[in-house]
């Protein structure tokens, strides 16, 4: 299998065509399902579609190895449809990551000023030998092309805690690549 390679088209057919228990890590930030805009009005593709975003985790499950961690970041408002899909891909949420948000991405009922990410199991995978704190503080990547990016800060540590150098990191829904360049970065494949 080709390594260090950003695969286009559409996840699930990617993640169908790859070989079973290939991947070390998944680290991802699907659309969230919230119907997100901007404050410029950009919208994210699929974000308003579940069936565009929950049936790829069952083809993610398939390719993950025995024993490994997917990180997912995802909304709590549609937690309960992240977790019947995780569950039903054979999945298990195992910890729970929240970043603390120096300034308000949204009001509402409240004001966001936090960022979530769920730490998934297949199998039983071995603890982290230096697990990170459940609450960190956030950084913005600062690009303002891609409305929802993550900053190398927050997913170099998530790719160190939860695999090792020369392991195997998945992006389904790569956006603009700082997954990719988070595991490079890292010492890791892609």
């Amino acid at each position: 299998m080709d390594m260090n390679r950003i695969l286009l088209g559409d996840a699930a057919q990617v993640l169908a065509n790859l070989p079973k228990n290939t991947i070390d890590l998944i680290m991802t930030d699907s659309p969230y399902l919230v119907n997100y805009k901007d404050r410029s009005g950009r919208k994210l593709r699929n974000d308003d579609n579940p069936d565009g975003v929950l049936p790829v985790f069952v083809p993610i499950a398939r390719a993950m190895r025995r024993d490994s961690y997917a990180v997912c970041f995802a909304g709590w408002s549609a937690l309960p449809q992240f977790s019947a899909a995780w569950q039903s891909a054979g999945l298990r949420i195992v910890g729970q990551f929240v970043w603390a948000k120096p300034y308000a991405s949204r009001d509402g009922f409240a004001q966001c000023r936090h960022k979530t990410a769920y730490l998934l199991a297949k199998g039983r995978p071995a603890m982290p030998l230096k697990p990170l704190p459940s609450v960190m503080r956030w950084t913005y990547s600062g690009n303002r092309n891609h409305p929802t990016e993550k900053a190398m800060q927050v997913l170099t540590p998530l790719i160190r805690c939860f695999s090792q150098q020369g392991d195997l990191v998945c992006d389904p829904f790569n956006g603009s690549g700082s997954t990719s360049v988070a595991a490079v970065l890292s010492g890791h494949r892609h």
